[in-house]
């Protein structure tokens, strides 16, 4: 299994919405570590590593967010993977 690990940053309503306890959430029904922690500039932040398959599910669930989310775009950049151990708020 080929593990990536990618960094989202994600912009629009996205603090305030439970975006990072529902992050939490999907992360571990998807399986993938990483963490998630909201920026001074009120984006959020998404670090994700898995196998492929489960890290791109992780971003389309992360292309629309919780239900209270509206999600205005997202940057994603490619990083080495680090072997978290789960996937954490920060």
């Amino acid at each position: 299994m080929d593990t990536i690990r990618l960094r989202l940053r994600i912009y629009g309503r996205v603090q305030g919405v439970f975006f990072r306890a529902s992050a939490e959430q999907e992360a571990g029904k998807i399986g993938v570590s990483g963490f998630v922690r909201n920026e001074p500039d009120g984006s959020v932040v998404i670090e994700v590593e898995g196998g492929r398959t489960a890290v791109d599910s992780f971003v389309e669930w992360a292309k629309q967010g919780p239900s209270r989310a509206v999600v205005e775009r997202i940057v994603i950049e490619s990083l080495s993977t680090v072997a978290d151990d789960g996937f954490v708020i920060l």
